[in-house]
């Protein structure tokens, strides 16, 4: 029996599910990077970023079918963040579903988890990074209302691009 869709916090256990999904859910774009080899083995850490953010797990039938890290606004800049990302900002890193669980919200749940987050933290600005290559992500950002900020230069041969969305205050 197919249990409902899980979402919590990471835990040390969670980490070779959330790197496996993170594999399978990249290796789709495998031949658009130019250097799919080096990109692998990032793919295959993903569940390092639980160092340096807050990772959310999506789980069901106890085995991890996605997950997420939203990292806070870090004005000190401690943690490492790409330049692009302004330190005031909060940013949603490595969303991964794996593919078997898509078109079942995962991704959505994820993204709106790190919306909450962002909110809670009373950050006024959420940022991603994507690429237009990624056909199910990208568009589900803008549904979302996320909005280009900026292109970026090409990570591994692919384009992308520097989304941000506006959070509103809680009333």
């Amino acid at each position: 029996m197919v249990q409902p869709i899980l979402y919590r916090a990471f835990e040390a256990r969670d980490a070779p599910g959330i790197n496996a999904v993170a594999l399978a859910a990249f290796k789709q774009y495998a031949h658009d990077y130019d250097d799919w080899i080096t990109r692998q083995t990032g793919f295959t850490k993903a569940a390092e970023l639980a160092q340096i953010g807050e990772m959310i797990v999506a789980e069901q039938n106890g085995q991890v079918v996605g997950a997420v890290t939203y990292m806070a606004p870090d004005p000190t800049l401690r943690l490492p963040r790409a330049d692009y990302f302004d330190a005031s900002w909060a940013i949603m890193r490595m969303l991964v579903v794996d593919p078997n669980a898509r078109e079942q919200g995962v991704g959505h749940a994820l993204a709106h988890a790190c919306m909450s987050r962002a909110q809670r933290d009373k950050v006024q600005i959420l940022a991603l990074h994507t690429s237009l290559v990624m056909t199910v992500a990208q568009p589900m950002y803008l549904r979302m209302g996320f909005t280009l900020a900026k292109e970026l230069p090409p990570m591994g041969g692919m384009p992308y691009g520097l989304y941000t969305l506006e959070i509103a205050s809680e009333s």
